[in-house]
């Protein structure tokens, strides 16, 4: 019997019913009915989170007790499904694999008899239905794919332990139980928390003079179960799986191949000196030290975040022996191996009333222009992208025809236009090009009659067509309205204008060679905000972007969303009149900018948005 405990964040996801089983919330309690469809419970967003300990089946149970009790131990604390398998025959508590799937309902599934009621007493079998509208599956890679469909899953049950005939005694078991887990939304938020495993850019970053610099890490977002929070060692396990099949094509793991926990390692506890051991198998007894450096940095980095406030301050891995020491990082040595590709820009920066590009201070409302012919006026734009070392910057012209690209020094010339567009109305021409931790450009022709995304090397090469998935609708059509490349290089969302409405894509960036030329691809776009309408948006987060858009039906908002496409555990932002735009950073500690009604205006974390410049558009940060 398990006491209830208050925990932090998400709510409670199911009502006081569940209290019936002497006033502590137990789940394997409750009975269902053998006939019809269940009444479902609704999550209260007023009631505290508490952890919910499953129970084993009572003896002489019937088929919906049995086939509730079951449902609700996999919302409960039932971590290695130990209890649900008590719910099932022998035969498939061995074949049910948990860890498959994860299906997530928006009301929970409702279960309806399959069987006459009046056979019960003499049936050796009895079967229901589960049904549900989906709103995502969590595969065996913990990977988040949102998926609106309709649910449906029949259930088999059969008497066990009986004598011959199973028509005298003998318990109801599942012998078909669903594939994997099926469960609430609401139930999902409170057990699954989303987690960023770290794994190297296969794309190795380039500096100035062509040399090698540190791979960049990319985040790649998974959710874990833990109630309240995912184990470490469950994370650590995830880490050392790989990559996401999403991103495995564009990132590797340092970590040899079947890399896994030491066997036996239960738990992983920082120690009162905010250190972490991680015990490895056999396969990481040789590694040589600076490659276990690289190792423990995509540790320290998955893990920092999950422990925070207090985080983790080193790393140490070990041998298969438990003991002897491979490596330690401490925070240092993590960022000089995998520094932020996003940086710590120095400014955040704007088109001014005069149509040219202004840089002002992140925490000053005074701005002035960037040096060089680009920041001198003399070419209007409309829009403009800094590079993340804010050394360069590119600017689309006043009537979206071309694009020009100058360095930010003083008496730096502005190039000819290196792209323009043939579009005969200018909200149809360049869309606000966008810079790559890798120090590239890339901007997007928006003309109905020749869409294209193009890729400058370092910004002065020629640009190279990028090919595309444009299969996301009906048509087999898109047209690209805005692009922003995250800074590692390896990710790219893309406003994709499709079937009359504009939707978030997140896309791969593919880099091969062919006869010695650059080719490029964006692959397997996905959503990323299913069921929004996207106006704006900007990367603000290792995997979180800040979006500007509506559901259907629905007014505008400003919410952060996740690349898979799930919601992180946070509010929509305070409302703006008007926006158009956003900039974010991938540095999460700076503050958000965008334009609006009333101008540019500015919000750091905790407070109000704030007038920055009336005049004023196309706000953004280096990238």
């Amino acid at each position: 019997m398990g006491a209830e405990r208050v925990g932090r964040g998400r709510l409670l996801g199911r009502k006081v019913a569940l209290l019936g089983c002497g006033g502590v919330l137990l789940v394997g309690c409750a009975s269902m009915p053998s006939s019809g469809e269940p009444e479902p419970v609704d999550a209260s967003p007023n009631e505290p989170r508490v952890r919910v300990f499953a129970a084993p089946p009572k003896d002489n149970a019937k088929p919906g007790e049995i086939l509730d009790g079951f449902l609700e131990t996999l919302t409960g604390d039932d971590p290695d499904y130990s209890i649900a398998r008590k719910y099932l025959t022998a035969e498939a508590a061995k074949s049910w694999n948990p860890e498959s799937l994860t299906t997530v309902l928006e009301d929970g599934p409702k279960a309806s008899s399959l069987s006459p009621v009046q056979e019960l007493e003499t049936a050796e079998s009895y079967g229901y239905e589960l049904d549900g509208n989906a709103v995502a599956t969590i595969d065996a890679d913990h990977a988040y794919q949102p998926e609106a469909k309709r649910y449906s899953e029949s259930i088999q049950l059969v008497k066990e332990g009986g004598k011959t005939g199973g028509k005298t005694g003998g318990q109801w078991r599942i012998s078909k139980p669903p594939v994997g887990v099926v469960l609430g939304e609401t139930d999902f938020q409170r057990l699954y928390e989303s987690v960023n495993k770290y794994y190297y850019a296969s794309n190795m970053a380039r500096g100035d003079d062509e040399q090698p610099q540190p791979a960049p890490l990319v985040a790649d977002p998974v959710y874990v179960r833990g109630d309240p929070e995912p184990p470490l060692t469950d994370v650590v396990k995830a880490l050392l799986k790989g990559p996401t099949s999403w991103l495995d094509p564009v990132v590797t793991s340092r970590f040899p191949s079947d890399t896994t926990l030491r066997k036996g390692t239960k738990e992983l506890i920082p120690d009162d000196q905010k250190r972490l051991r991680v015990p490895l198998n056999s396969k990481a007894d040789g590694v040589k030290r600076d490659l276990c450096k690289k190792m423990a940095a995509q540790i320290y980095f998955t893990l920092n975040d999950l422990t925070k406030p207090s985080g983790i301050e080193q790393v140490e891995l070990l041998r298969s022996d438990g003991e002897s020491s491979l490596c330690v990082l401490d925070e240092g040595g993590a960022k000089a191996l995998a520094p932020n590709p996003a940086g710590q820009p120095g400014y955040q920066y704007f088109i001014d009333k005069k149509h040219q590009l202004v840089r002002m201070p992140k925490s000053s409302s005074v701005s002035e222009p960037v040096d060089g012919e680009i920041g001198s006026g003399e070419q209007e734009l409309r829009s403009a992208a800094v590079s993340r070392d804010e050394k360069w910057a590119a600017g689309v012209s006043g009537d979206g025809s071309s694009l020009f690209v100058g360095a930010m020094l003083e008496g730096a010339s502005l190039d000819k236009a290196k792209v323009t567009s043939k579009a005969p109305k200018e909200d149809e021409r360049l869309a606000p090009p966008s810079w790559d931790g890798r120090g590239d450009l890339w901007v997007a022709d928006q003309d109905p009659e020749n869409p294209r995304l193009l890729w400058l090397d370092k910004g002065r090469g020629e640009p190279v067509e990028v090919a595309f998935d444009r299969q996301l609708g009906a048509d087999g059509e898109g047209r690209i309205k805005a692009v922003r490349v995250a800074a590692d290089g390896v990710r790219i969302a893309l406003l994709v204008e499709q079937d009359g409405k504009t939707g978030l894509r997140i896309g791969r960036v593919l880099r091969t060679t062919s006869g010695g030329k650059p080719e490029l691809s964006v692959t397997e776009l996905r959503p990323a905000a299913p069921k929004m309408e996207v106006t704006a948006m900007s990367w603000a987060g290792g995997s979180r972007l800040l979006v500007v858009g509506k559901e259907a039906g629905g007014v505008q908002q400003m919410r952060f969303v996740q690349s898979d496409g799930s919601l992180p555990d946070e509010p929509a932002l305070p409302g703006l009149d008007g926006v158009t735009a956003v900039a974010a950073s991938e540095n999460e500690q700076l503050a958000l900018v965008a334009h609006s009604e009333d101008g540019i205006v500015r919000r750091a974390e905790g407070e109000d948005w704030k007038v920055v410049v009336k005049e004023g558009t196309a706000p953004v940060y280096p990238g």
